[in-house]
């Protein structure tokens, strides 16, 4: 079991321990991040000491720390993924974060195990395998509406598996896990951490005749995942761990978006405190913010909430893959080596630093950052002059009446990059005299005790009415540590006089006593068992797209039933044409060319169809699919001969080892 029913986990990214530690101190329920290896952002790995330090500072608040470990392995890298899995459980680690089933047939520690993104959650069914194969949370696909969401809730059990969900962040286009155009072109693969992006790539679009459909348009670039509306409708639909995307990102995203979830997961939490199906943080204490969170102020291609309530045709951000901004104002003059603008709101204020940008007039975007702000003049209000860090003339398209966005505000980066948050935990106080002196006692709000004695002669007070004060004063300074006194109890015969030295002592003694009995109450995530008999798989046939690249995920298989197992794409065994990527986008619809919109459209219903579309590149060039039952598409494509060739190449000179069904083919002939 991992979290109570009632209890919500809201999960934040961190590449790396000091933004892990953000993570917590804004809000974070857990945190997940990578490890030494194996992780499915290739770059964003950690060294041991750094997670061991990130997870003392989270278990302080009981908060928890997910380790990935989620890319498919070859059989040459089993060996050192258990050796890490081991290590990382020996750290402290919470939870291991896993896509490659073969693990499973592995010894690993008894430590928690998490389902990836990558295992490509959409079905009840799957869902309810997983639970039963001992995976203790689910990330499920970021595709599902909340319907299939409820689907896949009643088919598992809420004490034996959590439902995790992506609310925010990038999204990738495909099915996670479901794509290999990366690995088709360049020999690097997404399922090992290592994507190229090609779905942030501009487009031609041409139908089967060669017509162009679309001009440079990035047609598989998704705008950013943002559920914030949605939280209450999911929570209902029955998740538990709300994931933000981002092990990439820097520390003011993580600080800004945790702490807007945290503030939004609070209200939900106090709003349902006196309901009949009450809700609860996962975590300790309370977290209060010395700035507004907003997540515009971060990079974004504006947002979308996805499937979640049904398909859209706003979900893509076709136009660029960068972030566009808010609108701030509009250009009144371009001068030689300055612009002037007027902003929508007389009171916004430009700084040196800030980026602008707009759109040219074939709606690429333009980036400008401002090297000085200025006011026109003194007497001017929302009217400024910008000197570009680049030169005016090279800025295409830029004139008077252009409205202007800024995507940088350097106030607000400033603001984040100081100490931006407070996280405390509550605890009640009782000052006892004893025998021969005072003991202080401290209760958290999660029950735990921490005590402390100071041999102290009994002096009255001198100003018995000023005493109580003083003692309430000095015991309640509780700034330095992460606690927050709500009531001081004062059990005493009469007015005594302590030394403010040993009243400070005495309290740091009780709060180091706390400190030891939270870490010593720490409880470990439990590791769930299998069922037995193993339960079985829901399919026996098994293709490239199951991603099975090491002997050991063969082996699992077959112990649930499954009869025929292709190997992973990477296994270089599919040298045809194959679904390069699976998505529940489809460019037809976007661009309302989709056979189902034209349905009793006069004139127009039957005559359009889900025929192949084109993309292409420079060189590049994929087929688009359409299977419209289940409403998908397909980028179809094939492996590179240059990737093949290097392939058995590499081979020759080093042989890696790594599940087949074929004969290894002979390296080319030089």
């Amino acid at each position: 079991m991992s979290l109570l029913p009632h209890q919500i986990e809201l999960l934040s990214p961190a590449r790396d321990a000091d933004i892990g530690i953000e993570a917590v101190n804004h809000g974070a329920d857990a945190v997940y991040i990578g490890g030494p290896a194996f992780g499915a952002r290739a770059t964003a790995g950690n060294e041991l000491r750094d997670l061991e330090r990130l997870i003392r500072h989270a278990h302080r608040f009981n908060s928890r720390i997910f380790v990935t470990l989620n890319t498919i392995l070859r059989d040459d890298e089993l060996e050192a993924a258990q050796r890490m899995a081991w290590q990382v459980y020996e750290a402290g680690a919470d939870a291991l974060i896993i896509q490659d089933m073969g693990l499973l047939e592995l010894d690993l520690p008894p430590i928690q195990l998490h389902a990836s993104t990558q295992s490509d959650i959409r079905t009840p069914e799957k869902a309810r395998f997983l639970q039963d194969a001992g995976l203790s949370q689910i990330v499920i696909a970021r595709e599902l509406d909340l319907e299939q969401i409820a689907a896949i809730r009643a088919a598992t059990d809420p004490h034996r598996t959590t439902i995790e969900f992506f609310i925010h962040g990038a999204l990738c286009v495909a099915y996670s896990g479901q794509c290999y155009i990366t690995h088709a072109h360049t020999g690097r693969s997404a399922n090992r951490g290592d994507c190229n992006q090609a779905c942030r790539l501009p487009y031609q679009v041409t139908d089967d005749k060669g017509r162009f459909i679309a001009h440079d348009k990035h047609v598989l670039s998704m705008k950013d995942n943002n559920q914030s509306g949605n939280l209450r409708a999911l929570i209902d639909a029955g998740v538990r761990s709300f994931k933000i995307e981002g092990r990439y990102k820097d520390m003011a995203y993580v600080k800004n978006i945790t702490a807007h979830y945290r503030k939004l997961f609070d209200e939900i939490i106090e709003e349902r405190e006196f309901t009949g199906e009450p809700l609860a943080r996962s975590s300790s204490g309370t977290t209060s913010f010395s700035f507004t969170p907003d997540p515009d102020q971060n990079f974004n291609r504006e947002f979308t909430d996805y499937f979640v309530n049904g398909r859209k045709d706003d979900i893509g951000a076709f136009d660029t893959p960068k972030t566009p901004g808010r609108p701030i104002g509009w250009v009144t003059k371009v001068g030689e080596n300055f612009v002037e603008l007027e902003t929508h709101a007389p009171d916004t204020v430009l700084h040196n630093g800030d980026g602008l940008c707009y759109y040219d007039l074939q709606k690429e975007l333009v980036g400008m950052q401002i090297n000085r702000a200025e006011p026109v003049s003194a007497r001017s209000v929302g009217q400024w002059r910008v000197y570009p860090k680049d030169l005016v003339a090279g800025f295409k398209d830029l004139r008077k009446g252009l409205e202007l966005n800024r995507n940088r505000d350097m106030d607000w980066v400033r603001l984040l990059e100081k100490k931006s948050s407070e996280r405390r935990i509550g605890l009640w106080a009782q000052l006892d005299e004893t025998a021969d002196g005072f003991a202080l006692t401290l209760t958290d709000e999660d029950g735990f005790v921490g005590c402390a004695a100071i041999a102290q002669p009994h002096q009255a007070a001198a100003d018995a009415a000023k005493a109580e004060g003083v003692l309430r004063e000095q015991l309640g300074r509780f700034g330095a540590t992460i606690f927050a006194v709500h009531d001081i109890q004062l059990n005493l015969s009469q007015p005594w006089f302590v030394p403010a030295s040993s009243l400070n002592q005495l309290r740091r003694d009780a709060v180091a006593a706390l400190e030891q009995a939270r870490a010593t109450g720490f409880v470990r995530l439990p590791r769930a068992a299998a069922v037995e008999p193993p339960a079985p798989f829901p399919e026996d046939t098994l293709t490239y797209l199951a991603n099975v690249y090491n002997h050991k995920a063969h082996d699992f298989y077959v112990k649930h039933g499954v009869k025929v197992i292709d190997a992973a794409y990477e296994s270089k065994e599919e040298e045809g044409e194959v679904s390069l990527m699976i998505t529940k986008h489809c460019v037809r619809f976007s661009m309302s060319l989709c056979p189902k919109q034209a349905k009793g459209v006069i004139g127009v219903k039957g005559t359009i169809k889900a025929e192949p579309l084109h993309l292409i590149n420079g060189k590049e060039k994929l087929t688009l699919r359409f299977d419209c039952k289940p409403c998908e598409m397909h980028v179809v494509g094939k492996m590179k001969k240059s990737v093949m060739n290097q392939h058995l190449k590499d081979m020759q000179e080093a042989p890696l080892r790594f599940y087949r069904t074929r004969p290894q083919a002979p390296a080319p002939k030089t």
